[in-house]
């Protein structure tokens, strides 16, 4: 964990309320339909979401190597499918994530970060995808899998 930048990771870790905070703004701003989707428990969790992306980011960083984050994608794609949770907020935090950082992070710093968040967003992308968030459901067959 020390082949990145560990000092730049010891600051995301201590700013990570900060990072995360901004990071929520940033997507209630840019996605309307975050605040919609999430009502004030549920921007509360995508809160503490963003805390734990910005976590693995840091471990990214210090390690200078984009797979904690990814690996940490990978496994809470299941976890967030099941909470109901649409992984475009997901996404939404991790381009937060990518405005807030460099305020903490340095300019050599910063694309370890980055290569990490992509990393994320990419591998939320794709279950994305398979799951159906990138296209509206339908009404009717939504009804009909539910059973009224």
């Amino acid at each position: 964990m020390h082949a990145g930048f560990p000092d730049a990771a010891r600051r995301v870790r201590d700013a990570a309320p900060q990072l995360a905070a901004r990071a929520l703004a940033v997507a209630l701003e840019r996605d309307k339909g975050f605040r919609e989707r999430n009502d004030e428990i549920g921007r509360r969790a995508r809160l503490h979401d963003a805390e734990l992306l910005a976590e693995r980011v840091a471990l990214a960083v210090g390690a200078g190597d984009a797979e904690p984050i990814r690996t940490y994608a990978e496994g809470a794609v299941a976890i967030y499918r099941r909470k109901g949770v649409s992984l475009d907020d997901l996404i939404a935090l991790c381009d937060g994530l990518q405005v807030a950082l460099p305020d903490v992070l340095a300019p050599d710093e910063m694309p370890a970060a980055q290569t990490g968040l992509d990393a994320a967003i990419a591998v939320f992308k794709w279950h994305r995808r398979l799951a159906g968030d990138a296209r509206k459901k339908n009404a009717f067959l939504q009804f009909l899998y539910k059973g009224g």
